[in-house]
């Protein structure tokens, strides 16, 4: 049971980061189309991110991941497509307000693109809050990424898992086994506790920097 609790946290951990990496990537493009796209561009962005917080990410992973046939490929999907909203906005917000700034105005005064002013200027100025998005929506990942393997829609019964373990579990609770289920739900518990600890950690230590700078 050790052996396969490691193996499980192992690849919910890895999946976990590949999906909150593209999540984060996808919520950096979105809130730069927002900022600097126009209003039209920062409607639509705006009604995406409305649209994907009105439904429960439980269910759209399910639907994503049912739709692709299950396994790795589904929960990798489902993960990176459904973890972007929270951070564009706050990518969004930050952007804007240093759009506003007079040196980026002087750069688009003096020829640069958006494109270029996006990645010299604003990348550097949001790299912070895009870190800390990054770290917290970690272990969110690992969380649903073993919610759905749980239901069933997520990797197959074969692959090393928390959530194929914890619901191998379910059928030896009325028998008095329940540390078949404890113990495996216990350690998912602590990782996804810790790195979200983690993050908290980071986002106290960017607002500290802030307020001296």
């Amino acid at each position: 049971m050790l052996s396969r609790t490691v193996c499980g946290l192992s690849t919910s951990i890895y999946i976990g980061l590949i999906a909150a990496l593209v999540s984060s990537a996808i919520a950096f493009i979105l809130a730069s189309i927002a900022s600097f796209g126009g209003r039209v561009a920062d409607g639509v962005v705006c009604w995406l991110i409305d649209l994907v917080m009105g439904v429960p990410h439980i269910v759209l992973l399910v639907l994503i991941s049912y739709a692709l046939g299950r396994g790795a490929l589904g929960v990798f999907v489902g993960i990176s497509v459904t973890h972007w909203p929270s951070l564009t906005r706050v990518l969004r917000a930050e952007m804007l307000q240093v759009r506003s700034e007079p040196h980026i105005q002087c750069a688009r005064s003096l020829g640069s693109s958006w494109v270029a002013i996006a990645f010299r200027h604003i990348l550097p100025a949001v790299l912070p809050q895009f870190l800390v998005g990054v770290v917290l929506l970690f272990p969110h990942a690992i969380l649903h990424e073993a919610s759905i393997t749980f239901l069933g829609f997520g990797l197959s019964p074969e692959e090393p898992a928390i959530g194929v373990i914890l619901s191998e579990a379910m059928g030896y609770l009325s028998s008095g086994s329940w540390w078949l289920a404890v113990f495996p739900g216990l350690a998912l518990l602590i990782a996804v506790l810790l790195f979200e600890r983690v993050g908290a950690s980071l986002r106290r230590l960017m607002s500290k920097e802030g307020v001296q700078q």
